[in-house]
């Protein structure tokens, strides 16, 4: 391939991860209308995922899949094993991203696992789990999203085939038995403690050295952010965490 070619392809490529990042935001479409909190649509406030869209297939906003791809991009030109999954999915569009990346790279030998309970977040546990004494998150009923619904999407894109993985159910049930010995990147978007420290038990153990952590509600939900902590604490964790932009965080391990 000559270098015309060459930059021909990587434009392609940069063109077509955009136009997905602008349609799983919905921010490709200039309109008018509210979020589902009844806020005004703002594309700058859309953009920084800090509203709830009603017919975006993400909240994450623009910085947070930027940080998405950089990571996907890191591990393969790197060289690091293992599949990627997000805990907590929404209407999917972390993952249908995922699924993008691996397409428009050509990547045929990982696997995007999609875990959800896909019927909303469990009920706190303070006997087992005291910060999420008072946690109202599974009474929020639009965080309940069908798998038939992110199936949909997924098929929207033309990306739902063999290497998407559906894992339905509460964390504490499911994440044990995913069968990937490795994983490249793990996603948290569990809101709760319970959720993430769950995820956190299972799956890191897993994540591949050089591999990515990333949590998406860090800065916004205090029950996560003190998962994290405790749990780097309890393993001696010391590589650095960064942030991705108000809400978002992620490291790399060694």
């Amino acid at each position: 391939m000559d270098n015309d070619s060459r930059s021909a392809a990587g434009g392609a490529v940069a063109m077509y991860l955009d136009l997905i990042k602008r349609c799983l935001t919905d921010l490709i479409y200039e309109r008018d209308g509210v979020s589902l909190d009844g806020a005004p649509f703002a594309a700058e406030t859309r953009a920084h995922g800090r509203d709830w869209p009603v017919r975006a297939h993400t909240m994450i906003g623009m910085r947070r899949l930027d940080n998405l791809q950089s990571c996907y991009e890191t591990v393969r030109r790197d060289g690091i094993p293992g599949d990627l999954i997000e805990t907590g999915v929404w209407r999917g569009g972390a993952t249908i991203f995922m699924r993008a990346l691996l397409e428009i790279y050509g990547d045929r030998d990982r696997t995007v696992w999609v875990a959800d309970s896909f019927r909303g977040l469990p009920e706190p546990d303070p006997e087992h789990y005291p910060a999420d004494a008072g946690d109202i998150h599974h009474t929020v009923r639009i965080l309940a999203v069908p798998r038939a619904e992110v199936e949909r999407n997924f098929a929207a894109y033309g990306l739902l085939d063999d290497q998407v993985r559906f894992v339905e159910g509460w964390f504490r049930d499911t994440l044990p038995a995913i069968p990937a010995e490795r994983f490249a990147i793990v996603r948290l978007d569990g809101d709760m403690y319970e959720s993430t420290m769950q995820a956190l038990e299972t799956l890191y153990p897993r994540l591949s050295p050089g591999g990515f952590l990333i949590v998406d509600d860090y800065g916004a939900v205090p029950g996560c952010a003190r998962a994290i902590e405790d749990y780097r604490a309890r393993h001696g964790i010391t590589e650095p965490v960064e942030k991705i932009d108000w809400a978002g965080v992620f490291w790399r391990r060694r």
